[in-house]
This record gives structure tokens, sequence and C-alpha cells, in this order.
């Protein structure tokens, strides 16, 4: 039986402006969709006990695969559903990521909300994206049994795109060649029912080789699709099947520990307003700062110099960083400038994340 696949929406291309080098947007393509680190991503999930009582509210209506009906379906899961996704979050929490993970039961704290509607498919916007969702919606859906032999990784593989991976078997290094046919008619088939187009696009399309989540195909990563028999041509060892062991790989492990080392428990520097502070960081490095600031009234928080970075301000609520706004500059010759609100004796943060400088200037972060 053919496995059941985990379908992305198709997402536009990175847009840039013309005459950038293409060291600098390569950094910006591999990381325009990570977090900052040390983001706590809450998570929430639709449930009978929080659901909307609003008419069609935490429901959408979707097709019937085979029959063309349409039908009106909840979001809500059951809670031994939930539980396999808090396992999974927990066991990536274990790898010691400076990305951490915790359950709220507002949605409107979350950063990541999880639904459960049977028959739209799994899948999760990827990283960053999440942020570009209303607060009405899913931003994951687990569309089958996660308790059955075999589907846990499932939410490993879900929560590995939270985290800004995608999918293995479209990099550009895996040197996969299809027999294109044999996979639309497979896919086109019970249980997933795809288009060709959509089979093209999680299936056949090639990554750019920055958007891969490593310069070697990882064929045990926890984002490899497994492959019946006939649907591959080359690599020759794969012709009779593609089977990954669906757990978290070395290569994952790597990789999302490149991306979100831990988190030291020092300090970080205060920021001051009205003095810059020089960032001094390499391509992919980050930087953190604390605010805490003598009266209320609107800051503004940003960059300056010739560089592409993300800035992100968290307000410090019950011991944790709440995000509170964030502004990326990638591929623009401005800077990350936003304004926040910020409340006398409260704590903040803010992270700096760069891409790339690409002028000889300095660069630095300051609030005023």
């Amino acid at each position: 039986m053919t496995a059941r696949y985990c379908s992305l929406a198709q997402q536009p291309a990175p847009e840039f402006g013309p005459g950038l080098a293409a060291e600098r947007r390569g950094a910006l393509v591999g990381g325009s969709r990570m977090w900052v680190n040390g983001t706590v991503l809450h998570y929430y999930f639709y449930d009978v006990a929080h659901a909307d009582r609003a008419a069609g509210a935490d429901t959408s209506v979707i097709p019937v695969p085979g029959t063309g009906e349409l039908r009106r379906v909840p979001w809500a899961g059951a809670k031994e559903q939930q539980e396999v996704v808090r396992e999974c979050f927990r066991e990536w929490r274990g790898l010691g990521i400076g990305v951490d993970f915790a359950e709220v039961v507002d949605r409107s704290e979350a950063e990541l909300r999880i639904g459960f509607q049977a028959g739209d498919g799994s899948w999760s916007a990827v990283g960053r994206d999440a942020l570009t969702v209303g607060l009405g919606d899913r931003t994951m859906n687990f569309g089958w049994d996660l308790t059955a032999p075999g589907q846990r990784g499932t939410a490993l593989h879900e929560i590995g795109h939270a985290l800004g991976m995608l999918h293995e078997h479209q990099s550009p290094f895996a040197g996969i060649h299809w027999d294109d046919e044999a996979v639309y008619a497979e896919l086109a088939g019970p249980p997933n029912f795809w288009s060709r187009d959509r089979t093209r696009c999680n299936i056949l399309r090639k990554l750019d080789p920055d958007e891969v989540n490593g310069s070697v195909w990882d064929p045990q990563s926890i984002m490899e699709y497994p492959f019946a028999s006939g649907l591959i041509l080359e690599p020759e060892e794969y012709r009779t099947g593609l089977h990954p062991h669906g757990g978290l790989s070395s290569c994952d492990k790597e990789f999302v520990l490149r991306w979100y080392p831990p988190v030291g428990p020092p300090r970080p520097a205060e920021l001051v307003p009205f003095r810059s502070a020089p960032l001094r960081l390499g391509p992919g490095e980050q930087t953190d700062f604390t605010i805490e600031p003598v009266q209320t009234r609107e800051y503004a928080v940003g960059t300056f110099g010739d560089s592409d970075a993300v800035v992100v301000v968290f307000e410090e609520r019950d011991g944790e960083p709440r995000f509170l706004a964030g502004q990326d500059d990638g591929g623009t010759p401005r800077n990350a400038t936003l304004k926040v609100r910020l409340v006398k004796g409260r704590r903040y943060f803010v992270r700096v994340r760069l891409y790339s400088t690409w002028g000889s200037g300095d660069t630095a972060v300051m609030c005023w």
C-alpha cells in the first residue's frame, strides 16, 4: 500500500532585488524561514474542550477523496493523538537545541496551532512562515491516526517543518532520477489522491541548493519520504524502494543544532537607549541583548550598517520570552527597524541574527 505523505502548500520562490551577490543571496535563501535562536515556540491543540462554538469555527470543508463531494470536518483531536505530538516535541527538545516548546490553551498566544482534521492530509507551515498565518487558522495538521504503527514519525516530520526543515528527497544533492509518470500515477490513487501539481510540488521539484537541510543527501532523514519499488530509477540501489527508519537521523540532529545551538545561562548584555552596540557577527551568527526600560513608551529598535539581518523583540512573561515583534530586512537596502511599546518594570530580549554583511562599514543595533 502507498504511504501517506505530508503535503506542503507550494510557496513562491523568495524574491530579491537585482544585483545580489551569490553569497548574499545564498545566505538569505538558507535562513529566511529559520527562527532566531532562543525562541520559545508555543503550541496549541484544537480539541473539543477548547472548541469555538461559533457556527463553522474550528472546522473546514474538504473534498471526500474519489467522490468529488464536500463535507465539513472539525479540527479537534483526541487526547491520545495530542500526546503523540507532545512526545515528539519532547524528543526534539531532548537534543538540547536552543529553541524550546511550550503548550498553551489560548490560541492567541501560540505560534503553532495544531489541528487533527481527518482527510486534510498532514502538513505544516515551514519555520517563520507560521507567523504569516491568521490567528484563527491552523499552522499544522495531522490527517491520520498518529497512534497507528509506524505513524509517530509523521509528528516528528511536521515538527521538523515547523523548525524550518524541508523535504529531503527534493534536495538537488540527492541525485534522484524519477520515473515521473509512475510517481504521478502512484500518488493519484489512494490514500493520497494527489493532483499532478501537488505531486510535482512535494516530490519531483528540486529545491534551491541554498534551501536544503545540508550539503549532502540524507536518505535516513526524518524529512525523507519512504518510496515503493519502481518509482526511483537512479541511484540504482533505490529502484526497489527507499525506506528511512522513521526517526531522527544523525544529520537531522547536526542540522538543527547548527541553526539552534544550546543557549547558555549567561545573561545577555543590556541594550541601553540611544547607545549603539556593535554586532561583530559572521554569517548565520546571532547575538542577544536585554532591555529594561526606565519609562513606558514606544521605542524603536533597529540595525545600522550594510547588512541583512532579522531583529526580534520578546517580552519576558512567566519566566519565558514571548514573541512581541520582529522584522527581516534581508535582500533590501534598508535596515531592520521596528517600533514596540515597552513597559517600565518589565524585561525584554532583543535577538539579532545576521544573514550576511555586504558593505565595508561596521554593523550595530540600537534602541531609542
